[in-house]
């Protein structure tokens, strides 16, 4: 029963906030990876989650000495990401002496709105297991390198199995995504000069709506409580103009989550002129270059020898890069603004502020005349439908715009089209209590069928008050 209920709100909040069906799952449209210069290449098949049959790539030096130590790549978010997506990182990363697993992403059971963090994993260590049976591979010496999404997956993988011997994120996370979408969403809001109510109440709030509603997949994802668990060492990496992970705010969650799992052996570093995934960018972030940043593919090799040479390193990071704005901490919605609430409340909205103008509309048509209450309540229904309804496509808008949002001209640090939703959401509450007062003044002489349709209205204005404070249109 749960399982429908939920499926029927998610399709209720995806038809109102417009949300396209997730896609079907396609196959990855990727094969063999001829070896660059100076290494080899070779074929692999291994059963991830599931049992699906992933396919991948091991590029290794052409003149190898004694058995290799090896690191398996897992890739960012997207559904059947081609292994060549890191091909670049693969090639530096062997040419340094490692042998390197880039593999195709599964895009069975993963979508917009679906994917598991756990399944990943699972096929993660797929992976690593055949590395660790490669000719010319030392198994003990085989880790996991993560980027972005897969900073969440490779030490989730790490905490489930001894198979890995260390773990490499680049761009992770040891916070929720959703804490780090929204953090990412609104510095893109911030870049383009908008600061205020749109950016505490309207982003955090419609992202909240989308994870209540299933339609933002693992966004309390407890990285914490798996960073617990790993005891393997860990180097974690970060790009100061790294524009999607804030790369102040997760080293220190890092070092807190590990130490409290007692494990002391990790380092942090940070590369100056580097994006969120440590490649050389030539405008801040916003661009990434074909190059990784100077040092990082040999801070990667030598850190590798040490931790599976029996040097572990012990803790060890840099002073942290400028990050111009702090993450904030979100929990799932308090019950009274659940996706349930929301959609009640959008939906008296329709009903009671287009019910209003469309009662007065069949009267006319039939001929008959009700003196209204008030001229208030026009108002009301006008500005409280429209303010609502405008409300949910440009919270949509922006959202869809990811890290490049084009808010529309700003005024002290409010997007115009904001501006006119927080005008139109005073202008309803201005007619709510208007209307409410000369509706108490006139009740005697207001028909019973009038007093429905005006009880109605005012019910639906009394709601938009904590509704429009709650997303930030009556707050400045």
């Amino acid at each position: 029963m749960r399982t429908v209920m939920t499926a029927a709100l998610t399709l209720l909040v995806g038809a109102l906030l417009c949300v396209p069906a997730p896609r079907p799952a396609r196959a990855a449209a990727s094969g063999p990876v001829p070896a660059p210069a100076g290494l080899t290449s070779g074929e692999v098949s291994f059963k991830g989650f599931g049992g699906l049959t992933l396919h991948g790539t091991v590029l290794a030096p052409e003149k190898a000495r004694g058995p290799l130590p090896g690191v398996v790549l897992v890739t960012g978010s997207g559904a059947g990401v081609p292994r060549e997506h890191l091909l670049t990182e693969a090639t530096e990363f062997a040419r340094r002496g490692l042998a390197v697993l880039i593999y195709d992403k599964r895009s069975a059971g993963y979508s917009d709105f679906r994917r598991s963090y756990s399944e990943l994993a699972d096929d993660a260590l797929g992976a690593v297991r055949a590395l660790r049976s490669r000719p010319g591979v030392d198994p003990a010496k085989v880790g996991l390198w993560g980027l972005s999404e897969g900073g969440w997956v490779a030490p989730l993988a790490a905490s489930r199995s001894g198979d890995a011997a260390f773990v490499i994120v680049v761009g992770g996370n040891a916070m929720t995504p959703i804490r780090q979408q929204v953090w990412n969403e609104a510095s893109g809001l911030r870049r383009a000069g908008v600061s205020g109510s749109l950016i505490d109440h309207g982003k955090r709030n419609f992202a909240r709506l989308g994870a209540d509603a299933g339609l933002f997949a693992e966004a309390f994802f407890d990285a914490q409580g798996v960073l617990e668990q790993v005891r393997q060492p860990l180097l974690g990496v970060w790009g100061e103009h790294d524009l999607q992970t804030p790369p102040a705010d997760n080293p220190p969650l890092f070092a807190r989550a590990l130490r409290r799992g007692g494990n002391t052996h990790f380092t942090f570093r940070f590369f100056p002129g580097a994006d969120h995934g440590v490649h050389v960018t030539p405008d801040g972030g916003l661009t990434r270059g074909d190059a990784l940043a100077p040092g990082y593919a040999d801070l990667v090799a030598s850190w590798v020898r040490d931790a599976t040479d029996g040097r572990p390193p012990e803790e060890g990071t840099a002073p942290l890069p400028k990050q111009d704005h702090a993450s904030a901490e979100i929990s799932p919605s308090p019950w009274w603004a659940s996706a349930w609430m929301q959609a009640g409340a959008f939906a008296l909205f329709i009903v009671a502020f287009t019910g209003y103008p469309l009662v007065a509309l069949v009267r006319r048509l039939r001929g008959r005349t009700v003196r209204p209450v008030s001229r208030w309540a026009r108002l009301l229904a006008g500005t409280g439908l429209t303010a609502a309804v405008g409300l949910l496509f440009y919270t949509f808008y922006l959202m869809a715009a990811g890290r490049y949002p084009d808010p529309g001209p700003v005024l002290a640090g409010r997007p115009l089209p904001w501006l006119a939703l927080q005008g139109l959401a005073v202008a309803a509450v201005v007619g709510g209590a208007a209307t409410a007062i000369a509706w108490r003044r006139a009740a005697g002489a207001v028909p019973a069928g009038e007093h429905v349709r005006v009880g109605l209205l005012l019910a639906a204005g009394a709601v938009f008050v904590p509704w429009a404070f709650y997303w930030g249109l009556l707050v400045p």
